[in-house]
C-alpha cells in the first residue's frame, strides 16, 4: 500500500475525485495531460506532490473553477516539506530566534536556487527530477520567514570548506557568495566562518540549529542522513547553547567573515 502523507493524499484524492467527475480513467487524463499514467497515479495516492503550475492545468482540462491550484496555493509550507525535517519547519515559521551551526552545505534558509538545486541534483540514491524540484521550492518558500512583519532574530556559523566546495560550478557559487553578503546587512541577521585549520573546535560533533519559540521555549534541531531529532530537554538544549557559544567564539569575526567573502567574490 502506498503512504498516505498527510495534505497531499488528500489533494490527490481531490485529483481522484474530479477526474472521475470529468468521465476519465487514469490512462484517459493522463494522455490528456500529457503525462505517464504513472505520475497520475502517484500524484492521486498522495506519493508525489501537485505543483502549482500543474495543479492549474489539471484545472483548466477537468473545468474546476481553480479549486486545484487554490488548495495547494493555501497549503501550510509544513506540508511541501520532506517528513523528515518537518519537526525543524514546524517550529522554523514561527522561531524568534534561529542559530545554526552547518559543516556540510550552506543553511537551507540562506541557500540560492540553484544552489539548493544542486545539493539535491547530487542526492544518492538519486531523486526523480520532480520529487527534486519539489523540494527546493518548498526550501525556498521556508525563506518566507525573512519576509515576516516581525523576523526571527538569525546568527549562521558555516564551515570554510562549504564555500570552497563548488557546488555547482562556480557560477553558482558566486551568486551564493552574494547571497549570504546580502543576508549579512540586516540589523538581525549575523554570520561567522570557521576556519578549516581551526582547533580546538567545539562542532565536530556535526550540525545544529537552535530555535526559540514565540513562548521563549529553546529547543534543539539536530539531523544526521535522514534521521532527525527535536530536543526540547532544558538541561540538553542548554548544553547545545553552550557549545554553540563556544562556536562562535572560534569562528572568525562576523567582520573578518564578510572580508572573507569578498575575497572569494574577487572584492578589494
Amino acid at each position: 500500500m502506498p503512504k498516505k502523507v498527510g495534505s497531499w493524499f488528500a489533494v490527490g484524492a481531490l485529483v481522484a475525485h474530479y477526474r472521475k467527475q470529468a468521465r476519465l480513467t487514469q490512462e484517459q487524463f493522463a494522455e490528456l495531460a500529457n503525462i505517464h499514467v504513472d505520475t497520475v497515479g502517484s500524484i492521486e495516492q498522495g506519493r508525489l506532490a501537485l505543483q502549482p503550475d500543474r495543479a492549474e492545468h489539471f484545472d483548466e482540462l477537468l473545468d474546476t473553477g481553480g479549486s486545484l491550484a487554490v488548495f495547494v496555493a493555501n497549503l501550510p509550507v509544513r506540508d511541501k516539506i520532506v517528513q523528515f525535517a518537518q519537526g525543524l519547519v514546524d517550529q522554523e515559521q514561527e522561531a524568534v530566534g534561529i542559530l545554526s551551526y552547518q559543516g556540510l552545505v550552506v543553511p537551507g534558509l540562506l541557500q540560492t536556487q540553484d544552489y539548493c538545486r544542486a545539493v539535491f541534483g547530487y542526492r544518492y540514491p538519486a531523486l526523480g527530477g520532480e520529487t527534486a524540484e519539489q523540494w527546493v521550492n518548498a526550501r525556498m518558500e521556508r525563506q518566507l520567514v525573512f519576509q515576516r512583519e516581525r523576523p526571527p532574530v538569525c546568527h549562521f556559523i558555516i564551515e570554510e570548506s562549504i564555500l570552497r566546495r563548488q557546488v555547482g560550478g562556480p557560477d553558482v557559487m558566486q551568486e551564493q557568495y552574494r547571497r549570504i553578503l546580502e543576508y549579512t546587512e540586516p540589523v538581525h541577521m549575523s554570520f561567522q566562518i570557521m576556519p578549516m585549520d581551526r582547533t580546538p573546535h567545539a562542532g565536530l560533533d556535526g550540525p545544529m540549529v537552535l530555535l526559540e519559540t514565540p513562548e521563549h521555549e529553546r529547543l534543539a534541531y539536530l539531523e544526521v542522513q535522514r534521521v532527525s531529532f527535536l530536543v526540547d530537554d532544558p538541561d540538553e538544549v542548554s548544553d547545545y547553547h553552550h557549545k554553540y557559544g563556544m562556536l562562535r567564539s572560534q569562528a572568525l569575526s562576523p567582520d573578518e567573515s564578510v572580508r572573507y567573502l569578498r575575497k572569494l567574490l574577487g572584492d578589494r
